[in-house]
């Protein structure tokens, strides 16, 4: 028998791990911490799991929410072998790392007593445990039930895949967080066709179908046009970014757009995470899921102003462009603390390209618009006034709802599993399903549900 069972804590985006049993043999899909929440709040249900009675643990991409509490996962399962891509395996010791800095930091400010969950000492002891395996490559895990298993490109970010498993005659699919469509340094997943008898998909953009006329291109053209007329103005741009993934599709849009002459030679500035993470992207720049093959951005990208390491913020120049993190503007990173000087005059710009959750400080900017009035800090009762022009771009690492529900229906699955997403945005896949398959189960698990499949 095939049973799954969802191991995340909470029923939305976060804290993303998943049980596959396939006979005897136990996998477990991606190890994730939750980013909205603190302490052991953040883990997955591992305690549902007994002590070392996993196989094996698949990680789909080295996002905090999918790879987070893996070193927590290894410490209870000792013996589970642990496999993904090379640049994930790189990719994500550099944000465990950050991850237990950050922890470290938190437990002061929070009086958080279980942080770190994990040591420095701890991610480099585990990181020799990891093996890697690139797509093609199939392999087997298990031992008097062996299943056997392929990762296959998913375009979210480099070295993210999907991961297809069969045992007994029965096969499974789990998407991870996918993008059907080439990004600027990323290209488009690879997915396997044909019939698959259980589907495990993402539902993270379900809740909002995406404009019919959009397209990446006329949006970068639109992000050009705003930071061509800023620097025009005399103004300095802020594009607040994810260390890992968004910076390096940023700077290859920026690449783009200077060599289309949208915008101008102009300074742009980098730092902290965000250089490391330029690093090792630029490691692996001969992959063949990549686009700019062979361009390095550390030496290849012209008026690239990197930040050293231990400054604060830098300094501030006028037609300038800064890509700081974190993308969302939390308190205490380098976007947050640069923000007051950009949000002061109306000749400045502040540019999301990526995903803010309305309680960061980037969503409550959103909201409040050019302006409007924001509380940058939660321990201060002030409120800055918002002066800058402000805009929201869609370059989501994310495919549409729609063609992610076209691939479910291409698979022809006896049972499709619904994951990361929030209530709506999954309660919109049931439905759209359930009317288009329907002799499929379409299921929705609630935290710690099992499932047999």
């Amino acid at each position: 028998m095939v049973r799954f069972q969802n191991l995340a804590r909470f029923p939305d985006i976060g804290s993303n791990s998943y049980l596959l049993e396939f006979g005897e043999t136990r996998v477990v899909l991606d190890a994730g911490t939750h980013p909205k929440h603190t302490g052991t709040d953040t883990l997955p249900l591992f305690e549902k799991i007994e002590p070392d009675s996993v196989d094996a643990i698949f990680v789909s991409h080295p996002h905090l929410d999918h790879i987070g509490a893996l070193p927590v996962l290894m410490r209870q399962q000792i013996t589970a072998a642990v496999a993904m891509t090379a640049p994930t395996m790189e990719s994500g010791a550099a944000l465990l790392h950050n991850s237990v800095n950050v922890m470290k930091a938190q437990k002061r400010e929070l009086n958080e007593p279980a942080y770190p969950l994990y040591t420095h000492r701890k991610v480099d002891e585990f990181e020799r445990l990891w093996f890697t395996r690139e797509p093609g490559e199939v392999f087997s895990v298990g031992h008097s039930d062996r299943v056997e298993c392929e990762f296959f490109p998913a375009g979210h970010v480099q070295g993210a895949v999907g991961i297809q498993m069969e045992w007994n005659g029965k096969s499974v699919f789990y998407t991870g967080d996918v993008h059907f469509e080439d990004q600027t340094m990323t290209r488009a997943a690879e997915f396997p066709e044909g019939k698959v008898d259980t589907l495990i998909i993402e539902t993270t953009r379900g809740a909002h179908p995406r404009d019919p006329g959009y397209t990446r291109e006329a949006e970068k053209r639109r992000l050009g046009e705003v930071i061509a007329e800023t620097i025009a103005g005399n103004g300095a741009v802020l594009i607040p970014v994810f260390a890992f993934g968004k910076t390096q599709e940023l700077l290859f849009m920026l690449h783009e757009l200077r060599n289309e002459g949208i915008i101008p030679h102009t300074p742009v500035h980098i730092g902290g995470l965000s250089t490391r993470m330029s690093q090792i992207a630029d490691r692996h720049c001969d992959l063949e899921t990549r686009n700019h093959r062979h361009f390095e951005l550390l030496e290849d990208f012209e008026d690239l102003e990197i930040l050293p390491r231990g400054h604060r913020e830098p300094e501030f120049h006028r037609g300038e462009i800064y890509a700081l993190s974190s993308g969302m503007m939390s308190e205490h990173t380098v976007s947050h603390r640069f923000a007051r000087r950009v949000l002061a005059e109306p000749e400045h710009a502040l540019l999301f390209v990526g995903y803010a959750d309305s309680e960061t400080p980037g969503g409550k900017i959103l909201a409040a618009g050019q302006g409007g009035r924001v509380q940058l800090n939660s321990d201060q009762d002030h409120e800055t006034p918002i002066k800058c022009r402000v805009e929201n771009f869609d370059f989501s690492g994310h495919s549409p709802r729609e063609q992610i529900a076209d691939y479910a229906v291409s698979r022809d699955p006896d049972t499709v599993v619904l994951v990361h997403g929030d209530e709506p945005a999954r309660a919109w896949f049931q439905e759209e399903l359930q009317r288009r398959l329907p002799n499929s189960r379409v299921l929705i698990p609630q935290p710690g549900e099992v499932v047999d499949l």
